[in-house]
C-alpha cells in the first residue's frame, strides 16, 4: 500500500491495540452467525481476533502488512476489516478497498468496522509511541448492520453481485448474467469485457452512470485511474502480457456503443497482430503507422 505515488500514513500500525480478548465487532458478527466459511481478518494488527476465533473453531487467517505480512493467495467467504480505514489516508483507503474486493469470493461478504467516537480528525501525537499518527471519520455507501456511539459495521458485497441483472444501475448489467468483478473502490468497479479483443481485456467503470468521461469531476476521474493501475497490476500477474493499450471511447463518433463511461484496459501480446506499431492510432487504420507514411521504414 505504500509503493509508487500512494501517500501513506507511515505510523498507522502503531494504532493497533494490544487486546487480550476478542474485539467488539467480532463479537457482534459471531452472535449474528455472520462468520462463515473461510475467513480473512484483513489488517488484523496483533492477531488477537484471529487466535480467539481459531480457538472457537472458526477457519480464519490473518493478514497485516506490519505484523502478519504474508499476503493471502486465495479467495475468502468472509473478510473482516476492523478499524483499519480510520487510520489511513484516502489513497490508502482506496488500496484497502480494492484489495478486500479482490480477495472476496463472488458471493462472499466483507465487514468493515469504523470508529464513531473520533473527536479530532488529522494527525496527533500517539500517547505511547510518541509518533504522529493519523485518524479520520469514515462513512461508506454500504449496508449498515450495526451502529452505536463508538462503532459502525458495514456489510459489503461485490457491486456485480448486488446488482446482477439491474439495468437501472448500469447498462452493463442489462442481462441477468454473472459479471466477474476484478476489483472496486467506493466509486469505481472493474469487470472483464464481454467481447474481449485479447485475453484479460478489462473495463474500468465509474458507478456514476454518465456517458461522457469529460463530465466526471477531477476526483472521479482520478479514482478511475487508481483502479486502472490496480487492474493493470492484476492482469499482468494473471496473463503475463507484453504490453497494454488503455483507451476511452467518448461519443458515437469515437465508437462509443454503451452510454456508460468505461475505460478499456487491453493486455497486448507479442505477435497478437502482424504490425502493432502505431498502437491506439490504429483507431483510424490508415493513420496508424505514421512512420511508414513518412518513409522512415517499410
Amino acid at each position: 500500500m505504500k509503493s509508487g505515488t500512494i501517500k501513506a500514513n507511515n505510523f498507522s500500525h502503531l494504532t493497533a491495540i494490544e487486546r487480550e480478548s476478542i474485539s467488539f465487532p467480532a463479537k457482534i458478527l459471531r452472535e449474528r452467525n455472520l462468520l462463515l466459511g473461510d475467513i480473512l481478518d484483513f489488517g488484523c494488527g496483533h492477531g488477537v481476533d484471529v487466535e480467539s476465533l481459531k480457538t472457537n473453531g472458526f477457519k480464519i487467517t490473518g493478514y497485516d502488512p506490519h505484523y502478519f505480512p504474508n499476503y493471502p493467495k486465495k479467495l475468502f467467504d468472509t473478510i473482516l476489516c476492523f478499524y483499519v480505514l480510520n487510520v489511513l489516508l484516502p489513497e490508502e483507503q482506496k488500496q484497502v478497498m480494492m484489495n478486500v474486493s479482490t480477495l472476496l469470493k463472488p458471493n462472499g461478504k466483507a465487514f468493515f468496522a469504523v470508529r464513531r467516537d473520533i473527536q479530532y480528525e488529522g494527525y496527533r501525537l500517539h500517547k505511547i509511541h510518541k509518533k504522529e499518527t493519523y485518524q479520520c471519520q469514515v462513512k461508506l455507501p454500504f449496508k449498515s448492520i450495526f451502529k452505536n456511539e463508538n462503532c459502525e459495521i458495514y456489510e459489503y458485497q461485490h457491486y456485480t453481485t448486488l446488482h446482477q441483472g439491474n439495468e437501472l444501475i448500469s447498462p452493463f448489467f442489462k442481462h441477468n448474467e454473472e459479471r466477474e468483478l476484478i476489483t472496486e473502490t467506493v466509486n469505481v468497479f472493474s469487470i472483464y469485457d464481454k467481447f474481449p479483443v485479447n485475453p484479460g481485456h478489462a473495463l474500468v467503470i465509474p458507478k456514476k452512470v454518465i456517458s461522457n468521461y469529460f463530465e466526471l469531476t477531477e476526483a472521479e476521474q482520478g479514482e478511475c485511474w487508481t483502479v486502472v493501475n490496480k487492474v493493470q497490476s492484476i492482469l499482468q500477474q494473471q496473463y503475463h502480457s507484453n504490453g497494454f493499450n488503455i483507451g476511452i471511447n467518448v461519443n458515437e463518433a469515437a465508437g462509443q456503443t454503451v452510454p456508460h463511461i468505461h475505460i478499456h484496459v487491453i493486455p497486448r501480446y507479442t505477435h497478437d497482430m502482424e504490425d502493432p506499431r502505431g498502437g491506439v492510432r490504429n483507431v483510424i487504420p490508415s493513420r496508424g503507422n505514421y512512420l511508414k507514411q513518412l518513409g522512415i521504414y517499410e
